[in-house]
């Protein structure tokens, strides 16, 4: 196990990833990197990108392929296409892991009694998900590599209100899991997605441990106060935060993920936690809103170095090294 971060193909950042201390990076943004489809010559700029990242004793952990949703039928093609591509590439270079959003069918129906359209309930639609997903876990299994979905729910306020992913809540993982027979379908286990909606990570783990092939290390923090004054969807009652700044017992998190076996890394999410990020400059606005005490700093890399150390305690150093 490995402490790294979610960024791009991008030299720069594997440089400063190995000067910082860092052991990993997830590599997002695939499907408009030099990689995706209709490149020609990814073959030698994936072996290349692979070979600085190793130049610098970095292991690519996860391939993030595609983070939008593969079951509308305008995007289902492409999804297709950039999920074959990004296995095809997981499999040159070695890494074990391609990620991304599983997908839903939204679809209405207009109420026969009158009034508002009635949302269909996303169960209703698992036969078309695994349909879907089954022919590119099988391709996936030929080339040695496994599919993890992400089940961050897409809803606002950190909610799974008609939200677009299918496994943003893990009622429905535990259906999804039991209509398949591809052990190579998983996880990309986020602890923040869990705490936003009440729900204890390290229980959640020991349910789903042999489920989670890559982990995005992001933490939450649950606003009492708002949460008793104005109920749970309210902005500012549930918000992210770096490791260590948020509600998650890591100590906890980090023991279950080895007791289940779990033989990936934890790649921290940036650009969420609301102080510890890069601010813009003030707009010289004087409206009560407007982030005046913020305004300009660059607190991005800070959060993640802070993030790092904090996981860093509770990583065996045989396993980081």
């Amino acid at each position: 196990m490995r402490i790294g971060f979610l960024t791009d193909a991008n030299i720069e950042r594997l440089e400063w990833a190995h000067r910082h201390g860092f052991g990993s990076v997830a590599w997002m943004g695939f499907a408009n990197s030099f990689a995706g489809p209709g490149k020609e010559l990814w073959r030698a700029d994936v072996e290349n990108f692979a070979a600085e990242a190793t130049t610098r004793k970095l292991r690519i952990s996860a391939i993030g392929a595609l983070y939008q949703n593969p079951l509308d039928p305008a995007q289902t093609e492409h999804a297709r296409v950039v999920f074959e591509r990004a296995i095809d590439v997981a499999a040159l270079i070695g890494v074990r892991t391609v990620s991304g959003f599983v997908g839903a069918v939204i679809e209405t129906t207009f109420n026969p009694r009158g009034g508002n359209p009635v949302y269909t309930p996303l169960e209703n639609f698992l036969p078309r998900i695994v349909a879907f997903w089954e022919p590119l876990a099988r391709y996936a299994a030929d080339h040695g590599v496994r599919l993890a979905f992400e089940h961050c729910p897409q809803g606002q306020y950190h909610l799974p209100i008609m939200h677009y992913n299918f496994l943003g809540q893990p009622a429905m993982w535990e259906r999804f899991f039991n209509a398949t027979r591809c052990d190579n379908l998983g996880l990309e286990w986020d602890a923040s997605h869990l705490i936003c909606q009440f729900i204890d990570p390290v229980l959640n783990i020991r349910k789903f441990g042999s489920r989670i092939f890559h982990v995005h290390a992001k933490d939450a923090f649950i606003n009492r106060q708002l949460l008793e004054e104005n109920g749970i969807c309210h902005p500012g009652v549930a918000e992210h935060r770096w490791p260590g700044f948020g509600q998650a017992n890591w100590a906890e998190i980090i023991h279950a993920l080895l007791r289940a076996g779990y033989d990936s890394d934890l790649n921290l999410e940036g650009w969420h936690d609301p102080v510890l990020r890069d601010h813009a400059p003030a707009s010289g606005s004087n409206h009560p809103d407007a982030p005046q005490p913020l305004a300009g700093r660059q607190l991005e890399r800070p959060g993640l170095l802070l993030a790092r150390k904090w996981l860093e305690q509770f990583v065996p150093v045989e396993a980081a090294s």
